[in-house]
Order: C-alpha cells, then sequence, then structure tokens
C-alpha cells in the first residue's frame, strides 16, 4: 500500500538520489538530455539542496512509500503551489504520483485554500491534464506549464438540497 508522509532528515539521501533520477531519466523531452540544462535543473536537488527544502518553512516536503521504499517526492510551496511531483524511474505506472498529487490537494485544499497551482513540465502536462488540472496561458511559448486546478467547496447535505436558502441565512448571519 502506497502511504504519503512528511519527509523527515534520514530520507534525504533518497529523496536527491530520486530527484535527480527522475529529471535525467524521464524528463527529456524538456532538457533534450543537454548536460548543461540537466546540471541546472538538478542544481538544487543534492542532499544539501533537499535538506534545505526540508527545513524550509514555506515548504511540506513530503514521500510516497510503500514499506521501506520511497516511490516519488513531493513538495507543497507557501500552502498553495505544488512545486515538485517526481516519481523514481524504477517505481513508475505504479500510482505513487496519483497518489501524492491526491494528497497534496487535499493538504492544500484542508488549509483553506480554494485552488492550487504548479508548473507541469512537457513530460507531465497530459498526466496533470488528466487529474482536473488546467493550463492558464495556453499557447504561450515556455520552459514550463502553468496550471491551476480550483477545487470544488463540498456541502453538507443540508447545503446540497436548497443551496439559495443556505446562501441567505449565510448572508444574513445564520447558519
Amino acid at each position: 500500500m502506497i502511504v504519503v508522509r512528511p519527509a523527515r532528515e534520514a530520507d534525504v539521501p533518497e529523496v536527491s538520489r530520486v530527484l535527480t533520477d527522475s529529471i535525467v531519466e524521464l524528463c527529456s523531452l524538456d532538457h533534450g538530455n543537454d548536460p548543461a540544462v540537466i546540471e541546472v535543473w538538478t542544481r538544487n536537488k543534492s542532499e544539501d539542496g533537499v535538506r534545505a527544502m526540508l527545513l524550509n518553512p514555506a515548504n511540506a516536503l513530503l514521500v510516497a512509500t510503500e514499506g521501506d521504499v520511497l516511490l516519488a517526492v513531493g513538495c507543497i510551496v507557501d500552502g498553495d503551489s505544488i512545486g515538485l511531483n517526481y516519481v523514481d524511474p524504477r517505481h513508475r505506472f505504479r500510482g505513487a504520483s496519483s497518489a501524492l498529487l491526491a494528497d497534496m490537494e487535499a493538504r492544500i485544499k484542508a488549509a483553506g485554500h480554494s485552488a492550487a497551482q504548479l508548473t507541469s513540465t512537457a513530460t507531465a502536462r497530459a498526466f496533470y491534464l488528466a487529474r482536473g488540472w488546467q493550463e492558464t496561458d495556453p499557447g504561450a511559448p515556455r520552459t514550463g506549464y502553468p496550471m491551476r486546478k480550483i477545487f470544488q467547496v463540498e456541502r453538507s447535505p443540508r447545503q446540497a438540497r436548497d443551496p439559495a436558502a443556505y446562501r441567505s441565512r449565510r448572508s444574513s448571519g445564520r447558519t
């Protein structure tokens, strides 16, 4: 079973490896196997870079695991932005990235945000589109694809039966 949890100091070496391997092996559509591009992209994915992400209070660094195996790495930045979602190439197509994305979306929504944003790679663009994300500026030339997902507001059964009455009670101060 895939479990998503906050990253810990002990995870730093493996998080660094997963991020780097994922970029190098899976994102060739984006970096074109250009060593200079890969070097710039992976520069902050070193153990020191990962440790800095982990210690940054604006970040929620998360890992998807199955037992003791780290499958994927994600990060929520500033409460409502997804800054990372990378899968270990050895564990693709097992649902780890989907589980991680669903968990990050739930955390963002639980924090009171009605939407989230991210910038997708060309490699991951179809993955996000298939999960309800929308491009915010389709067709513009870019190196990434800015995306946004608006969360559906969950209503109580009472609200669902009579949303107009609920709105009028809320505006009058009665709930």
